[in-house]
């Protein structure tokens, strides 16, 4: 039923009404134009995959990798001392599979297409959606594009380069044994780096979900404020398991921003439920 309303709302703005089978096919070709895009930047990215594996992917498994230098100038910034110093971690990985490296350079070339990709993906996507908005819905999305990519883009970012240097930091240093030796698969740590990464991105989208659900009068900011207590113990929890390392600092980096994006939430549902009441009362006037 939901679905069938949301189609008649696109079809107010057409010229022609189009039937649920009309509908299928446009949003058939959305999809179409979003995959060729993905395939066109994994195409990129496969054409450097050498570079792409070497600098970037295993670019935080590096004893050099900036974020390492980053918290250790930080830490002598706040007179902390070594205390925000990675120790020296001497990363390898292994390849039990004959085709292991090369299906891998596949997910990495399609993961890194459908990353450079995503602000078109959205676009192609909203393009489908913008036409069942009311013009004053329509007017109050400006903008979304650029924020749904940015978000996104800082999500990754930060799952780069926060995130996974810590992952890999903690677990080539964590030894129950010294007789035991630290060697993950290569396809191991492709799988945590993507879900770290793209997990993160997605996640990063919340105050823009709770935005919309907000919109459609399915969450109210009281809600949210209501449990904020709970909210924050999940987001601890989260935290705890995002980050393998279980001191202070460590769940201090990820609980920040998470609890950051929830406080946000609340202020975006604040801000539309009040511009709702006030819609509604001239409404009665």
């Amino acid at each position: 039923m939901a679905l069938m309303d949301f189609f008649n709302k696109r079809n107010k703005d057409s010229q022609a009404e189009m039937s649920f089978i009309d509908h299928l096919e446009e949003l058939r070709w959305h999809l179409i134009r979003a995959v060729i895009a993905v395939l066109i930047g994994a195409v990129v990215v496969f054409a450097y995959a050498n570079f792409v594996v070497d600098k970037i992917l295993l670019g935080p498994a590096h004893e050099n990798f900036i974020t390492y230098s980053w918290f250790c100038k930080m830490g002598h910034f706040f007179g902390l001392g070594n205390t925000l110093c990675f120790g020296s971690v001497k990363a390898q990985f292994l390849s039990t599979a004959m085709t292991e490296q090369f299906v891998a350079t596949f997910t990495v070339a399609f993961v890194g297409g459908f990353i450079i990709t995503f602000p078109y993906v959205f676009w192609e996507f909203w393009r489908f959606v913008k036409p069942a908005l009311s013009p004053k819905e329509a007017r109050k999305t400006r903008g979304v594009i650029f924020w749904v990519s940015f978000l996104f883009f800082l999500g990754v970012a930060f799952g780069y380069y926060i995130l996974t240097p810590f992952m890999v930091n903690f677990y080539f240093s964590y030894k129950l044994s010294p007789m035991i030796t630290i060697m993950p698969t290569f396809s191991d740590y492709v799988e945590n780096l993507v879900w770290t990464t793209v997990g993160i991105g997605i996640l990063f989208q919340m105050p823009l979900l709770v935005s919309l659900l907000a919109r459609i009068g399915f969450l109210k900011a009281s809600f949210l404020k209501k449990y904020r207590r709970h909210a924050f113990v999940i987001i601890i929890t989260a935290a705890a398991i995002i980050t393998p390392s279980t001191d202070p600092f460590s769940l201090m980096i990820v609980t920040i921003p998470l609890y950051a994006l929830y406080e946000a939430s609340i202020a975006l549902a604040t801000r539309i439920n009040k511009r709702q009441s006030e819609e509604a009362k001239q409404e009665w006037s």
